[in-house]
């Protein structure tokens, strides 16, 4: 019998009944389902589709409702009225009454998101202690403490802390609720950081010089901090990282001593987040047992969102060959983990009822473990549901299925809308299923259906001409091949051979429409034309398919034996090695790194309105989606070469103080449009932070201007908070020129060489006494001059002193100069209408006969909100008062601009724009 069977199978005839049976099979393979469509079921995909027109609907109303202000009386009896008028029509006019389904969906979202605004959300009480004070805190750990190298060498530690009970000098031990995020340091660090910038008030060598203790989740702790309010840099474009803490439940900032805390007795938090963060550490060690360093942080990344111990240098590589995704635990990483999981299961035996449910509770675990907050935890619940939507026999509604998640995530909270990371992780989900499906669906899947049961030839009468045809080749190709391998090998490998062409054409198209539908978020977000993406993640993503399983599996197994787990180890390794060559190879050339602007409001709704179209089309006669996708690809083009225009005041001369923090970064622009930034920001201190204010603050505020290149560039000086964030202006708006005074031996200043030398600028030395015209403006340097003697460190008066000029206005922009080179320069001519104020408003600059020499009659001051050195001190402001200069300063109102005229003045700051 066993030899009939197989004969059967390699091609004898068939009975009847069989053969009826077969084709039956066939038809549910081919088709996806049982019989044949009906020619009333081939509708519009947007009806096919009702949960994702809903959200859609949702949505709109959510942001409808920001817009437009109704009471919430009003929102409900449209809702009530627009479902009596949809119940009413659905026999009679079943295509309107979907119309008037969807417009009630949309008041639903209108209602929700006003009502979750309009709800009072209670203050922490946290914030009564933030006016800089300090405050003695007792509370305990939320997360494990987070350390790394901070400012001047010194390790510091991060942690979350639930606040207890808090009190100061003016109110005694109160029970406060709130959560702050502390920086703790020892106090030998800060005593040298005041020490480099020449403001420490006393210094103590005899210091305790020991690093803070790694602090764990649950822990009880008092010590002594300094609280302040979360701020935003106050600039157009700026992100919004106040609204990001609150999203994360952080109430406030701070900073505190480690030789002041003082471990308690006893835990807080609930047991199952202290079962969770003790798997995640365990994760973590075991990690670090099966690989070494660096690989070892890499893999921390991949599997557990940990970047801790992978440097800024390495993430930008990843970000400029666009595959960030692989270090943040993004839905990828949950969609092949959960499809090795599933595929482990339905091999030992479940059945899709019991390996369903098991794969998502093991995704949701694994994803509780990653830490990565909302954006994981949307990406499980968009899987579960699809998940699920498949085990009812709905594998064709994965645009229903986002729907239905998006729907769950937006009536919980409608503020996710406007999350960056929603909407991406949204529309990724969208462009597979509302796109690469239905592409799939016409060329590919028939050809993975038919290879099935390819020793059946009995099957081939069941299916279209062409895939029948498909079969004979293939089984013509056995043949040849079977005199070499045998029959047994050849009916396995040509199936297999096949599969593996069907699955990379599979991936290659995945990846484009990706980059192709992903082009406006990438230019809006993140500024940035992935050119290198595509091949990247063509050769990522299946290596990728390999390491998750393979790193996943080495861990697990290490806790058992890790000697067991050495081969998945070294497959893991070699996955990641070869991982790290792709994106050191394509994210490491001029053209991985193309910047570009903010696109313009008509480019961003022409490119939403193409992919609107392109999924409209998706599923209609073959010529409408070519044309959609078509349509889509030119959409991406455009927003990647669409030429950019740059917010400029023709006829004026320009001068912005961007808000940068405790630093300086002045933009100035000719009346012709020719651009120059003196200085870009940077933090103090010598430490590794993943923050760099060149890339997060100064660009974004350059693109949201539409810059999207940079005459000339010039530093003042050395100093990191005025050079600190160059580097990343150099790469992302190539100027042609780099202006500086004498050349100083930092490391920093190093850095900023390489990447002018890497971007084919040319660097200037500038001295006293040299004039020359920058367009119409002509530029005058008063200082250092030419003979200027540097000393080991790196001084304030090191600083190059500009006087600028144009039609008979000026600016004098005069660094971090002060009293001594002030003096110095008082039989230069100094006559100004604008001075940038020296030295952040320190009491070292603007004596009373600087000010009396310049005669300006508007001064800016670019200085920290809340800054340790106190700046701008009082007696200077005082000293700016008597001379009469209007002042204008950056931590109080942002951004200031100033643009001069023959005529006027005018002066706009970011706080009266808004």
């Amino acid at each position: 019998m066993e030899a009939d069977d197989r004969e059967r199978r390699l091609g004898s005839p068939l009975t009847p009944d069989e053969s009826n049976s077969l084709a039956a099979m066939a038809r549910v393979e081919i088709t996806g389902q049982p019989g044949h469509l009906k020619a009333g079921e081939r509708n519009l995909q947007i009806c096919r589709e009702p949960i994702f027109l809903a959200v859609l609907a949702f949505g709109g109303g959510i942001i409808f409702s920001t817009r437009v202000w109704q009471p919430p009386l009003a929102w409900v009896c449209g809702i009530l009225l627009l479902l009596s008028a949809a119940a009413f029509l659905v026999r009679r006019r079943p295509r309107v009454s979907l119309a008037t389904v969807v417009a009630a969906f949309a008041f639903l979202g209108a209602f929700t998101g006003q009502s979750r605004d309009a709800a009072t959300v209670p203050q922490a009480g946290i914030m009564r202690f933030t006016s800089g004070q300090e405050v003695v805190l007792t509370g305990h750990l939320l997360r494990d403490g987070i350390v790394r190298q901070g400012n001047f060498g010194r390790q510091q530690q991060t942690i979350d802390l639930a606040v207890e009970l808090a009190e100061n000098e003016d109110m005694p031990a109160t029970p406060t609720n709130g959560t702050v995020r502390l920086s703790l340091y020892s106090s030998a660090g800060a005593r040298r950081a005041y020490a480099a910038a020449d403001e420490d008030p006393a210094k103590d060598e005899d210091e305790d010089d020991n690093s803070p203790p790694a602090l764990l989740y649950g822990q009880r702790v008092r010590l002594t901090a300094k609280l302040r309010p979360a701020l935003n840099y106050k600039n157009p474009g700026a992100w919004d990282y106040r609204g990001y803490l609150d999203s994360i439940g952080i109430s406030a900032l701070g900073s505190a001593k480690a030789e002041s805390m003082e471990l308690l007795p006893g835990r807080g938090g609930t047991r199952l987040s202290a079962w969770r963060w003790s798997a995640r550490r365990s994760m973590l060690g075991m990690i670090h047992r099966v690989w070494a360093a660096p690989e070892a942080g890499l893999f921390d990344g991949v599997l557990l969102g940990d970047r801790q111990f992978i440097s800024r240098e390495v993430q930008l590589e990843f970000q400029r060959s666009g595959t960030y995704h692989l270090l943040v635990v993004s839905g990828m990483n949950i969609a092949i983990l959960a499809f090795a999981l599933f595929w482990v299961l339905r091999r030992m035996g479940a059945g899709p009822e019991l390996a369903t449910p098991l794969t998502i509770v093991l995704c949701c675990g694994y994803a509780a473990l990653t830490d990565s907050g909302a954006p994981v935890m949307r990406a499980v619940l968009m899987f579960s549901i699809y998940q699920i939507t498949r085990l009812l026999y709905r594998e064709r509604a994965a645009l229903n299925a986002v729907g239905m998640a998006a729907l769950v995530l937006l009536a919980w909270n409608p503020r996710e809308l406007f999350d960056a990371s929603f909407q991406l992780t949204f529309l990724a989900v969208v462009l597979i299923g509302g796109l690469a499906i239905p592409i799939f669906e016409r060329t590919s899947a028939p050809y993975r259906r038919a290879l099935r049961g390819l020793q059946v030839v009995g099957m081939d009468s069941a299916l279209p001409p062409k895939m029948a045809q498909f079969r004979v080749e293939l089984r013509l190709i056995v043949t040849h091949l079977s005199a070499l391998a045998g029959k047994r090998a050849a009916f396995w490998t040509v199936p297999a051979v096949t599969g593996f062409a069907i699955a990379v054409y599979e991936v290659v198209l995945v990846s484009t429409l990706m980059q192709i539908g992903m082009a406006l978020p990438m230019a809006v977000y993140f500024h940035r034309v992935t050119i290198t993406a595509l091949p990247a993640n063509c050769l990522i993503v299946p290596l990728t398919g390999v390491l998750m399983p393979a790193a996943v599996l080495a861990v697990a197994v290490g806790f058992v034996s890790p000697l067991l787990a050495q081969p998945a180890a070294w497959v893991a390794w070699w996955a990641l090695r070869f991982i790290l060559g792709t994106v050191s190879i394509l994210g490491s050339g001029r053209v991985a790194d193309y910047r570009i602007p903010t696109p313009e409001p008509a480019v961003a709704l022409a490119c939403a309105a193409a992919l609107g179209l392109a999924l409209l089309m998706a599923r209609r006669h073959r010529a409408l989606a070519l044309a959609g996708l078509l349509l889509l690809c030119g959409s991406a083009v455009w927003v990647g070469t669409h030429p950019a225009r740059p917010q400029l005041y023709a006829g004026r001369l320009e001068l912005t103080a961007i808000d940068v923090g405790q630093g300086d970064s002045l933009l100035m622009i000719t009346p012709e449009g020719k651009t120059l930034l003196l200085d870009s920001g940077g933090l103090l201190g010598n430490g590794h932070s993943e923050f760099d204010v060149g890339e997060d603050v100064v660009s974004p505020y350059l693109w949201r201007r539409g810059i999207a290149r940079l005459d000339a560039v010039a530093i003042s000086h050395g100093h990191a908070d005025h050079i600190g964030g160059m580097s990343a202006v150099i790469r992302n708006f190539h100027p042609a020129e780099l202006w500086m005074g004498p050349e100083v031996d930092t490391a920093q200043f190093r850095h900023l060489m390489k990447a002018a030398s890497d971007n084919a600028v040319s660097v200037k030395q500038r001295h006293a006494g040299e004039a020359f015209d920058f367009g119409s403006v002509h530029l005058t340097v008063l200082s250092p001059p030419q003979d200027w003697q540097l000393k080991k460190r790196v001084r304030d008066d090191d600083a190059m002193v500009l006087r600028a000029e144009n039609r008979r206005r000026s600016l004098l922009l005069v660094g971090d100069v002060g009293k001594k080179i002030e003096h110095s320069l008082l039989h230069e001519r100094l006559r100004a209408d604008v001075l940038k104020v020296g030295h952040h408003g320190s009491n070292t600059s603007s004596t009373a006969e600087f000010l009396a020499a310049v005669r300006p009659r508007y001064g800016v001051i670019s200085a920290g909100v809340r800054n340790r050195f106190r700046h701008p001190r009082p007696e200077t402001l005082q000293r700016l008062s008597d001379a009469k200069v209007m002042v204008y300063r950056t931590d109080l109102m942002g951004a200031t601009t100033f643009l001069l005229a023959p005529a006027d003045i005018s002066v706009s700051t970011y706080n009266s724009s808004r």
